[in-house]
């Protein structure tokens, strides 16, 4: 969930120019330690990464604006290049293809999820997750309620929380995708629900928390995976007074169908940020033994300084291992770690993809991961 207020009106003293050239020179440095720096770099974009959509023209990608708060990515192969991608920007009203190649992410054909507006003004899907699992593509909202902000009436509030309550499945023919420009003739097969909620609502531990903004620790889902027939949420807020973060996990059979099943809920102690802060889930990702978790502040500070260490990428196997595989450098203020997926392995060392909330079409780098 983004935090929309300005660099700028956060820094006066600190104008765009500088703060975007700060962010690219943070970003494009290799992460310090003892990992092979020389496999570490920036990506680029080739495309359009569509972000917040047009007010007068919502059902048109190419009238978007450039995405800037990346949330997510999946693939459909976890291993070699050319990859058919879906990533998602949590301002926008759904998800779009990338094809992904070393280096390079090609910006492919928009899916639009949904058309929710108020007064005639769209309103986003805040998609905070995307995974892939046996043939299908699975993008979840939030499921947050807004944040306060002043000039908010309470119907927009109502209509945005409705518009991000949703956990799609699309199923796309990926041999049909233009590996050169991520392009696709027909239509996918989109399937929606909204049962998630009232799954969450029900576990006893999230009842004090499923309907309050963020900013007052309710719930906030940011990253989404799925394995061995479950779907796993995982949740950046609340984080649980014992300290603990929160994923919960679902049968899949019947999600989609109208027969949901009851969720379970895994505490996972992630520890805190440089501030002391608790930290929950920014991001969650299936690997073979088990899944990496990307671990960040529940909180953004209000100066959205970003500290080394606020992120940390962990392995948990699903019950109760935890693993620090790697805390993140600081990039810069305002730039926030927030999608992560799998790349290749060499020496027991991952070498993953990161996606960033803040710059331009999230600014891809990969990090090495300790074994």
């Amino acid at each position: 969930m983004t935090d929309r207020r300005s660099a700028q009106a956060r820094s006066p003293a600190r104008s765009f120019a500088q703060l975007a050239l700060a962010c690219l020179v943070a970003l494009a440095a290799p992460a310090s330690g003892s990992l092979a720096a020389e496999r570490e770099a920036t990506w680029k974009v080739s495309g359009k990464l569509y972000g917040e959509p047009d007010e007068d023209e919502p059902e048109k990608p190419k009238e978007s604006k450039k995405a800037r708060d990346v949330s997510g990515i999946a693939c459909a192969t976890d291993t070699g290049f050319p990859r058919v991608c879906l990533v998602a920007d949590d301002e926008s009203q759904g998800a779009q293809v990338v094809i992904l190649r070393e280096g390079e992410l090609i910006a492919g054909r928009f899916i639009r999820l949904i058309d929710a507006s108020h007064k005639d003004k769209p309103l986003e899907l805040d998609a905070e997750g995307v995974a892939y699992a046996d043939g299908a593509f699975y993008v979840i909202g939030s499921h947050g309620r807004p944040r306060h902000e002043k000039g908010h009436k309470e119907a927009k509030n109502e209509a945005s929380t409705k518009a991000t309550r949703h956990l799609f499945r699309i199923r796309l023919d990926v041999n049909s995708v233009n590996l050169e420009t991520g392009k696709f003739e027909g239509k996918p097969e989109i399937e929606g629900t909204s049962a998630l909620f009232p799954i969450i609502a029900d576990i006893p531990a999230l009842k004090a928390f499923y309907d309050k903004p963020l900013e007052d620790g309710g719930l906030t889902i940011e990253g989404v995976a799925v394995r061995d027939g479950r779907l796993y949420a995982g949740l950046r807020g609340p984080v649980l007074n014992d300290g603990n973060a929160s994923i919960v996990s679902v049968p899949l059979a019947g999600l989609f169908e109208g027969k949901p099943s009851s969720g379970t809920l895994a505490k996972v102690p992630l520890g805190a940020d440089s501030r002391g802060q608790p930290r929950g889930v920014r991001d969650l990702v299936a690997v073979p033994d088990g899944f990496l978790v990307l671990a960040g502040p529940m909180l953004d500070p209000d100066n959205d300084e970003v500290a080394t260490a606020d992120y940390t990428i962990f392995s948990w196997n699903g019950r109760d291992g935890l693993h620090k595989r790697r805390d993140l450098d600081a990039g810069c203020d305002a730039v926030k770690p927030e999608a992560l997926l799998p790349l290749d392995q060499k020496d027991g060392r991952l070498r993953v993809l990161l996606l960033f909330d803040g710059p331009k079409e999230g600014a891809p780098r990969t990090v090495t991961l300790n074994p």
